[in-house]
């Protein structure tokens, strides 16, 4: 399956970014792509779905599977191209803005090339939502076409981490495919051993691949996963008791519940609710 939209490049947008093109590959092994440095003057990012693939980088062939991702800035050389054997479902998005390459530098995306998407699915969603409106209606509607660049770009920046070619690789991508499970089951009591068991590694291994994945703890991750969940049940049930909110969420008692969420949103859940429930 082959799907891909070209746009035009306009000049002076008035938007943060803008897609150039946007596409999705499958059953596709002659994909091959070789471009001289300065050939593109756009973003690109080409993100494996599942299959595999190469990027060849300084002399170095590079495998790119599922969950993994190449980003080149504009102007950079390029070659990528798909297994033979086990072809890539790859997914791209070519994009470009006047203030983007700051944007990029200050979040350090220029520092790697190939990256691995802590959360799959957020991304991939976006991808779709902005091909789909690509296909549907191409440039009528510039602004619709802006927010879901933003959005696919926004997913990238949140769960990208830098590929590493090492023997704990392996281990980090089992670290990192239990995340949707964590942050689902976050409200229960979190045994930290048990999350390393399914891992396949010790408490203090599955701690040091954590971190180093996911540039948070464990703890902090379920943490915030705990949070996310109790703000939108403040919303979702404006008349639910803030005590019984904060039992459900995993917290011991309203007051601690109470702390932990002045501490990271500044203001208290009763608070929090009344921003939106007037």
């Amino acid at each position: 399956m082959l799907r891909q939209t070209t746009l035009l490049t306009l000049q002076n947008i008035p938007y943060f970014c803008y897609p150039e093109s946007i596409g999705h590959y499958t059953e596709h092994p002659q994909h091959n792509v070789w471009r001289e440095t300065g050939a593109l003057n756009n973003f690109n990012i080409h993100y494996v779905a599942a299959g595999k693939g190469y990027v060849e980088a300084d002399g170095v062939v590079h495998e790119l599977r599922a969950g993994q991702a190449v980003l080149y800035f504009p102007q950079q050389q390029q070659r990528y191209y798909s297994s033979e054997d086990d072809p890539w479902d790859v997914r791209w998005v070519h994009f470009y803005g006047d203030r983007l390459h700051d944007y990029m530098i200050e979040r350090g995306l220029h520092r790697n090339l190939l990256w691995t998407l802590r959360q799959q699915t957020p991304w991939e969603e976006a991808h779709l939502a902005l091909l789909t409106e690509a296909e549907q209606n191409r440039m009528l509607r510039p602004a619709q076409l802006s927010t879901l660049t933003y959005a696919v770009l926004a997913e990238f920046v949140q769960h990208a981490v830098p590929l590493k070619n090492t023997r704990t690789s392996n281990a980090e991508s089992r670290v990192l495919a239990l995340l949707p499970q964590m942050q689902q089951e976050a409200c229960q009591p979190f045994l930290l051993q048990d999350w390393a068991d399914l891992a396949g590694v010790s408490s203090y291994y599955f701690c040091k691949l954590f971190k180093s994945a996911v540039e948070m703890t464990p703890m902090e991750f379920i943490t915030r996963s705990r949070l996310q969940m109790a703000k939108q049940w403040l919303l979702e049930r404006p008349t639910a008791n803030i005590g019984q909110i904060a039992e459900e969420a995993g917290y011991p008692n309203a007051s601690y519940f109470n702390r932990q969420f002045m501490a990271r949103e500044g203001m208290t859940p009763t608070d929090y609710r009344g921003l939106y429930h007037s």
